[in-house]
């Protein structure tokens, strides 16, 4: 098998065994234990190995930057809720700050490259720091970018940064922990990424849903609002909103392997 997936809620699992069978992610299995619960011998013979792999997001954007199904990668998206400022900021005392686990895989497995996110907050830039610190002390050169999907052609802001290990680059300079800071501040300062501002720049497949407070929030493309006695809609929103944005994931790899 080319990719192993890890991913612990019952119906992403399951929608990611409808994608493999598809033909639309890379050939696996899917594990939905807990990272935890994950030995590295599990780990053997798998190019790929996907962790929080949600529905596959991470295989199909390496499909579209053209990275081959059986080259070498691992990929993850830890849970953002402990730091997330829409969650209780417990941060690295929250029990779903799972990436010391990750960390222990990829330490006994040492993969060439590494790709990972993490929600575009200041409590996850200090989430970033500790990644970084951590992958560097095993010998990655280290880099991570403040990517806007509005940037790529979505119809909502969705800031996120977007992380790569490399095994085999050189280490940046230490300053270059600081440059994502900066680069945030400077977006933030210029960029057009509201996420609630509706208007003729919105993807006409969007969906917009007008709150209580009257400001208009875009859906990601394809989703449908809650709606009493729709089947399944509550998971396939769960699955959707912890999915990573196909095309900013594409772009991010892309620039990894022209590089």
């Amino acid at each position: 098998m080319a990719a192993y997936y890890n991913e612990f809620d019952p119906y992403a699992a399951q929608w990611l065994r409808n994608l493999i069978e598809a033909g639309h992610i890379a050939p696996g299995v899917v594990d939905e234990r807990s990272i935890e619960d994950v030995h590295p011998s599990d780990l053997r013979g798998f190019a790929q190995c996907h962790f929080f792999a949600g529905i596959g997001v991470w295989s199909l954007a390496l499909r579209r930057a053209g990275w081959p199904d059986d080259r070498p990668v691992w990929t993850g998206s830890c849970p953002c809720q402990p730091f997330s400022a829409a969650g209780k900021g417990a941060g690295f005392v929250d029990e779903r700050h799972l990436w010391p686990a990750w960390h222990h895989l990829i330490k006994e497995h040492g993969p060439p490259v590494v790709f990972g996110e993490q929600v575009a907050s200041q409590a996850g830039l200090l989430w970033i720091d500790r990644v970084q610190t951590d992958l560097e002390a095993e010998g990655y050169a280290f880099g991570a970018v403040d990517i806007c999907s509005a940037g790529v052609g979505s119809a909502n802001g969705r800031q996120r940064l977007y992380l790569v290990a490399d095994t085999d680059g050189q280490r940046l300079p230490r300053r270059e922990k600081q440059d994502v800071r900066t680069q945030r501040s400077r977006q933030q300062a210029s960029r057009r990424c509201d996420a609630g501002r509706c208007g003729e720049d919105a993807l006409p497949s969007s969906i917009a849903v007008v709150g209580a407070d009257g400001a208009c929030r875009p859906l990601e493309p394809g989703t449908v609002p809650l709606v009493a006695g729709y089947p399944t809609i509550v998971e396939r929103l769960r699955a959707y909103g912890n999915a990573i944005n196909a095309e900013a994931a594409t772009q991010f790899i892309a620039a990894y392997i022209e590089t």
